[in-house]
């Protein structure tokens, strides 16, 4: 499984952060999203998956090999629209 993060696309939310600590964290400077490792346990693909479904900026993608194939496809959620404040 390959993640990327978008920097230019992150609003920072936190999302990332709060829901997988170890792999993502915010920069000190700006809050933008930062990867905190760069290889990934199986046991962490449903929380990556989490991770950029949640994100509301779509700032994080997930490559994981298609199922039966070997080749790779891309698990990339559309931005979240802004919830109603009311």
């Amino acid at each position: 499984m390959q993640v990327s993060v978008d920097r230019d696309r992150c609003c920072s939310s936190g999302m990332c952060v709060m829901n997988a600590p170890e792999i993502f964290d915010q920069d000190d400077r700006d809050s933008l999203v930062r990867l905190r490792q760069t290889e990934f346990r199986p046991e962490q693909f449903a929380v990556l998956r989490l991770a950029a479904q949640l994100c509301p900026g779509g700032a994080i993608s997930v490559v994981e090999p298609a199922p039966g194939t070997g080749s790779e496809h891309a698990v990339e959620a559309e931005p979240q629209p802004a919830a109603d404040a009311g």
